[in-house]
């Protein structure tokens, strides 16, 4: 497994339409199983009225494979928006 700074520096990508996402923003852990539940990449570059972009959340579940440059997940757009 790689250090949780090494899957912040790369490139998410959605399998079910070839987009890029971006990078890792943040990440959700559960404390007492000591695991990722869930990543966090930056939504659209749109903003709202307090200067923030919307953030997708993508469950652990979700990523189909972690390669060396890349992160791959299944992921529907309206899926979860924070």
């Amino acid at each position: 497994m790689d250090k949780s700074s090494d899957i912040r520096q790369k490139e998410v990508v959605n399998v079910l339409d070839g987009k890029r996402l971006g990078p890792i923003v943040d990440m959700e852990f559960d404390l007492e199983a000591g695991r990722i539940t869930a990543i966090i990449v930056p939504g659209n570059n749109k903003f709202n009225i307090f200067g923030k972009s919307k953030e997708y959340i993508i469950p652990w579940e979700k990523i189909k494979k972690i390669g060396q440059d890349v992160i791959l997940v299944e992921f529907n757009e309206g899926m979860d928006k924070q």
